[in-house]
C-alpha cells in the first residue's frame, strides 16, 4: 500500500495528537504530502518530523479554528488539497442549564462551522480537478443522546448532515464526502476524562473498550482510499458495536 497517495496533498486539521497524528502519519506512510494543523508549534514540529521519517513531505499551519478569519487563512495556506480530514474538535461537558451561550458557541464554531468554511474554500477547487475526498470525525454522541453532551452532540449532528449535503452538492464533479462516528476512544484528550470515565464509556460498547487513534485512523485511511471509491455521503460507524437491549 505504500506510495498508494503518492501526489496527493492532504490537509488534517488537529494534526498533532490522537486521531488527526495517527491520520496524518498514515498518510504520510502512503506517499500524501501531509499539511498538519494544530495551535501548537512544538507538537506540530513533532508531527511533522514523524511524517518525514516515513519519506513523504509535511508542513505546519497553526490556526484557531474558532475565529473564521483564521480558519479563511488556514485553507489560504494548504493551497489546492486532495484530501481534506475534518477532525479537529472541542468537547466540553454540561447539563443544559450549565452550558453558557458562549461554550455552545464554540462548539458550533470549532465542530461545524469550521469544516463548513473548509470544505467552501477548498471543494470547489478538488471539484475544478475533479477529484477528492473529504472525511469528518463525529461521535456516537450525534446520533444517542449523551448526559451533558448536549452542545457536543449537537454540533457533530449537525456536520453529519452536513457530510451529506456536501456529498450531493460536490459528488457529481468527482468529490467524495464521508464521515466517522466513532465510540470511546484513548486519546491526551480524552485521558483528562480519566481512565474510568473512560472505561465506563466502553462499558456501553461490544467490544468493551475504547478504540486507539490508529484504530479510527484506519477507518478515514479507508474512506479516503480508491478502495471507497463508490461510498459518498456516508457516516461510517467505528463505535466498538452497539449492546443489545435485555
Amino acid at each position: 500500500m505504500s506510495g498508494e497517495l503518492s501526489g496527493a496533498t492532504a490537509l488534517v486539521t488537529g494534526a498533532t495528537a490522537g486521531i488527526g497524528r495517527a491520520v496524518a502519519l498514515r498518510l504520510g506512510v502512503l506517499g500524501a504530502e501531509v499539511v498538519v494543523h494544530g495551535r501548537d508549534a512544538r507538537r506540530g514540529a513533532e508531527t511533522v518530523q514523524e511524517v518525514s521519517a516515513a519519506g513523504a513531505r509535511a508542513r505546519f499551519v497553526a490556526a484557531d479554528l474558532a475565529e473564521a478569519d483564521d480558519v479563511r487563512r488556514l485553507a489560504a495556506a494548504a493551497g489546492d488539497v486532495d484530501i481534506l480530514v475534518n477532525n479537529a474538535g472541542v468537547y466540553r461537558f454540561a447539563d443544559t442549564a450549565g452550558t453558557s451561550s458562549e461554550m455552545f458557541d464554540v462548539h458550533m464554531a470549532i465542530n461545524a462551522r469550521a469544516p463548513l468554511l473548509l470544505v467552501g474554500l477548498l471543494a470547489p477547487g478538488m471539484a475544478a480537478r475533479g477529484r477528492g475526498a473529504i472525511v469528518s470525525l463525529s461521535t456516537i454522541a450525534a446520533g444517542t443522546p449523551a448526559r451533558d453532551a448536549g452542545a457536543y452532540g449537537a454540533s457533530k449532528a449537525a456536520l453529519e448532515l452536513l457530510t451529506r449535503v456536501w456529498a450531493d452538492e460536490f459528488g457529481g464533479r468527482g468529490v467524495r464526502v464521508n464521515a466517522v462516528r466513532s465510540g470511546p476512544v484513548r486519546t491526551p484528550g480524552t485521558s483528562e476524562m480519566g481512565d474510568e470515565a473512560l472505561r465506563t464509556v466502553a462499558r456501553a460498547t461490544v467490544l468493551d473498550r475504547p478504540a486507539t487513534p490508529e484504530e479510527i485512523a484506519e477507518a478515514v485511511l479507508f474512506l479516503v482510499s480508491s478502495r471507497a471509491s463508490y461510498i459518498t455521503g456516508a457516516v461510517l460507524e467505528a463505535r466498538g458495536g452497539e449492546l443489545a437491549i435485555g
